[in-house]
């Protein structure tokens, strides 16, 4: 049966109920002639016995066991016309049959017509079979599909979706970027393939393979690819479908899951997001021992206990592999970890290129523009980018993405939707001079990243933004490359103060001083950069499952933690005076380079450093965002 149909039929049930209780009290209360509406007035039982001694009484019809009497009587004020009246009778009136007796009064007893009998027996016997027919039947329908509201009687069955060919849509040659993890996984398609060219030197399948890395980077996508390329069952199912509140659950899934594997062997099981289900064993309250551990237990059995399970590839992705239980690690279990990581400028452009591929591109449009402008962007980063500028593309009704769409979708993405242009006031002038600030101070400074444009239009919670790009991928920043971005990051402060005074300086810099401190206290605790000496004072080993920062003890003294303060504000007084040099000594220039980013509201890279060169001489020089 169609789920449409079980949802109405379990829904219909208690209507029906509800019909069928009302229908029979209907037909009861309808069906009783007391209770019809023949019957005009009623008369008290006092001042029936009056017309009773009065000689006015006919007839008197008894219904309803005595209780109630139905009599024909003569009334006087109506011209002695005989009426039918209804009168209330008390519960004992035995005198009452022989005073009719007496004055000799026809009168008779009219038994309770039962004419409910057959709905009576339809709610008591015939209703309730067939309620309980319906409740089997759905049950039985429902545990044969996934999630229907049947799955009550199926909680140890696991809910993995089993696909005999995986017909995923996704091969190796759809993603890119990540070519370290392709060939890990080619390799494991070849062994499931080709399995004799392997075994003739003695090497056997790997049992497991952990894809580790940030979020979007890939891992589901490859694992889809794995299922499209192996040719052999593909089973998947989520960390989370294995962990319930009823003890024994998530173990019981995790059993009928390595079950069914056993029997299309050789085959793969991909778990996503491992951690919900594979978290450090003995890390909460009182000692852990709950469900959840339990079913890693039962996991980690499963993968390499004594059974073994031999033609069963495990492959599980998880961006939170410092949580893992180390048990679930070691190899026998997962053999591999693969990191797939951000992709560098290679990468980014081998993404665009996949995800190009249905989308209709201007010829002005430089794919390797925008991977270099697009540094720290994922694989899933880069889809949303290039899905962005299609949309803008077809809101202005082109037939091509061009790279304006382009432009606007990398500012969107990284900073936030457009907002309403500023008005030219005091305000827009301070914030003006604030871009300019970071603009100048990085361009003037040799280890710095050059401007890729200033802009005055606002987005998301920044009234304007002054955009760096780097001149290639940076794996490692120098101290120096450090101290210039806080002096610039200092920048637009230090242009406040200079050109209004102190008591104008606004909260415009707030994320700036957070990025400063940051950077500042990451150079004296993090990479020794400092007069301290080349020491680390952070404590890598922190309890996650607490919380980041209710587990963050001092490892040191508080003579050391004093040091530690003393240094960062010396770090960051010195890049302030550094930041304000530079302000004083081009003050015409900035004066210059705000009235045209006024007028403009946005001023490119090239420009910019095109306007400074008419001043002073530029330092040989390379996504980082500073804003207020």
């Amino acid at each position: 049966m169609n789920l449409s149909w079980k949802k109405i039929l379990l829904w219909s049930l208690p209507i029906l109920v509800i019909f069928v209780l009302i229908w029979q009290g209907f037909v009861i209360s309808s069906s009783s002639e007391i209770n019809q509406n023949l019957f005009t007035s009623r008369m008290t039982y006092g001042r029936f016995l009056e017309y009773l001694n009065m000689g006015w009484i006919k007839k008197v019809d008894f219904y309803d066991f005595g209780h109630t009497a139905i009599i024909e009587a003569i009334e006087p004020e109506l011209d002695n016309k005989l009426q039918k009246i209804r009168v209330e009778l008390p519960p004992t009136t035995p005198e009452l049959i022989a005073k009719l007796k007496q004055c000799k009064i026809d009168f008779d007893a009219h038994p309770v017509q039962d004419t409910s009998l057959l709905w009576v027996w339809i709610t008591d016997l015939v209703f309730p079979s067939l309620l309980i027919i319906a409740i089997s039947f759905l049950l039985r329908t429902s545990n044969s599909a996934p999630g229907g509201p049947g799955q009550a009687m199926s909680f140890g069955k696991t809910k993995v979706s089993v696909q005999m060919e995986a017909k995923t849509g996704i091969e190796f040659d759809d993603v890119a970027g990540i070519e370290e993890a392709k060939e890990e996984f080619q390799e494991v398609v070849t062994f499931l393939k080709k399995p004799e060219s392997f075994t003739a030197v003695g090497a056997s399948i790997p049992k497991g393979v952990l894809l580790v890395g940030p979020p979007g980077t890939g891992k589901t996508l490859l694992a889809k690819a794995i299922a499209g390329e192996a040719g052999v069952p593909f089973f998947s199912i989520s960390g989370s479908e294995f962990v319930e509140m009823f003890v024994g659950v998530g173990a019981s899934r995790v059993r009928d899951l390595f079950k069914k594997a056993k029997i299309h062997a050789p085959c793969i099981v991909f778990i996503d997001e491992i951690d919900a289900v594979g978290r450090q064993r003995g890390t909460g309250i009182g000692g852990g021992n709950d469900e959840r551990e339990q079913t890693l237990n039962q996991l980690l059995t499963q993968m390499d206990g004594f059974e073994g399970n031999t033609g069963i590839i495990i492959i599980a992705a998880t961006n939170r592999v410092d949580i893992l239980d180390s048990a679930l690690l070691r190899p026998g279990r997962f053999d591999r970890q693969v990191t797939v990581d951000i992709p560098d400028f290679k990468g980014r452009l081998a993404i665009l290129k996949v995800h190009a591929r249905n989308k209709l591109l201007n010829v002005d449009v430089s794919l390797k523009s925008i991977a270099r402008r697009t540094p720290g962007f994922s694989g899933a980063d880069l889809a949303n980018l290039l899905n962005e500028s299609a949309i803008l593309a077809a809101r202005k009704r082109k037939d091509f993405i061009t790279m304006i769409e382009i432009d606007q979708s990398i500012d969107r993405v990284i900073a936030g939707m457009e907002g309403v242009p500023l008005v030219d006031n005091k305000i827009k002038r301070l914030i003006a001079y604030h871009e300019v600030g970071h603009a100048i101070v990085g361009t003037l400074l040799k280890n710095h990243d050059p401007v890729q444009k200033v802009t005055l239009i606002p987005r998301g919670q920044a009234r304007g933004l002054t955009w760096f790009i780097p001149s290639e991928d940076q794996t490692l920043i120098s101290r120096a490359q450090i101290l210039a971005r806080i002096v610039s990051a200092l920048g637009g402060r230090a242009a406040e103060e200079v050109v209004f005074g102190d008591t104008e300086v606004t909260t415009g810099a707030g994320n700036d001083l957070q990025q400063v401190t940051s950077m500042a206290r990451q150079m004296v605790t993090r990479f020794g950069m400092s007069n301290i000496g080349p020491i680390s004072l952070e404590n890598p080993n922190s309890n996650p499952f607490l919380g980041r920062t209710m587990t963050s003890n001092l490892d040191y003294s508080d003579g050391i933690a004093t040091n530690v303060d003393l240094q960062v504000e010396k770090i960051v007084s010195d890049c302030y005076y550094q930041a304000t040099n530079i302000i004083l000594k081009n003050r015409v220039i900035i004066d210059r380079l705000v009235d045209i980013l006024i007028e403009k509201e946005t001023v490119n890279g090239e420009e910019f450093r095109r306007i400074v060169t008419e001043y002073t001489r530029l330092p040989e020089k390379q996504l980082y965002i500073s804003h207020c």
